[in-house]
């Protein structure tokens, strides 16, 4: 039995004991850190750099870009470091530190996918007045608002985490300090506190989600109507890109926090914290620039401008 304040440190999960396998855990998350770092950066310099990408839409992707490679980063070095240099320890401000980064980056990210669902409404239901409802303002405001209102929630809960007795020892069974293991080391009387931050999480959680569904609900039932085949490929080529990445990101946060306990192990917990954690901020960028041409027309420009 340990008592939160005497604590100095936790101990994070293990890939495995075996020290070839931990140097090859330790390559793999390499190559996908570095992957993602080499991604998001081509769209955030490809964004700042070309003016013909100065729109709402690829505003909204570049702060994007920003969020993953900020959540890929607060929890991958940390486990490297560990693989490379076989320890298990992260301090507990590092551990507090790694919880507050990952729910402000992972909210603002969530938030910031609700907006640019209600860039894409405005831009297809509401062509005529897309200028004016989007104007350059409007969305320093809203991407203002989706980082303002995540790093107050994610303080809130961080803070109510911490402040809670933690009596079952010190061993976190994740890679990273995930604030849902946090809570299997807390007192068994902490439970009416642990319930109201689920249940504001998942009020949040489901608002932003119904939002995202019913503007898309409204965006195709737009495009049905649009007599022209050239502009519904133009209008589905904007939405699928942001429709994949809330898939991805939604499924993986739901598999995560909302599977039975009946189906939960650690190996199964580690596998779930991988999809969510680490593949989203990897993948988003190959989908975001797959089918836009004027994305990958403004990367061809700038990689030859390198040569």
């Amino acid at each position: 039995m340990c008592n939160s304040s005497s604590l100095n440190e936790f101990l994070l999960l293990a890939f495995t004991d075996t020290r070839e396998l931990q140097l090859l855990y330790f390559m793999l998350f390499l190559g996908v850190y570095l992957a993602a770092l080499l991604g998001n950066g081509l769209i955030i310099t490809a964004v700042a750099c070309d003016h013909r990408l100065h729109t709402p839409m690829y505003f909204f992707l570049l702060n994007l870009a920003l969020l993953d490679l900020g959540s890929i980063s607060v929890t991958v070095p940390k486990s490297m470091a560990n693989s490379l240099w076989d320890t298990r320890a992260i301090s507990y401000s590092g551990c507090a530190a790694q919880v507050f980064l990952l729910l402000f980056l992972l909210s603002a990210e969530y938030s910031l996918l609700t907006v640019m669902a209600y860039d894409r409404f405005v831009a297809i239901c509401r062509p005529l007045h897309y200028g004016t409802v989007m104007g350059s303002r409007a969305c320093v405001k809203m991407a203002a608002a989706a980082w303002g209102s995540s790093f107050l929630y994610a303080l809130l809960h961080t803070a109510n985490t911490f402040s809670i007795p933690l009596c079952q020892g010190n061993v976190v069974e994740q890679f990273f300090c995930e604030i849902a293991q946090i809570f299997k080391l807390s007192c068994s009387h902490s439970f009416l506190r642990e319930t109201g931050v689920v249940v504001v999480s998942l009020s949040l959680f489901f608002g932003c989600f119904m939002f995202i569904v019913l503007s898309y609900v409204q965006i195709f039932t737009a495009v049905q109507r649009m007599p022209s085949e050239q502009g519904r490929h133009k209008a589905f080529s904007m939405c699928l890109p942001h429709l994949a990445v809330v898939s991805l990101f939604v499924s993986t946060l739901i598999f995560a926090y909302l599977k039975p306990p009946s189906i939960s192990s650690p190996s199964l917990d580690l596998m779930v914290a991988v999809l969510y954690a680490v593949v989203p901020p990897t993948l988003n960028p190959l989908i975001y620039s797959m089918r836009n041409k004027e994305l990958k027309d403004a990367l061809r420009k700038m990689l030859a401008q390198q040569r």
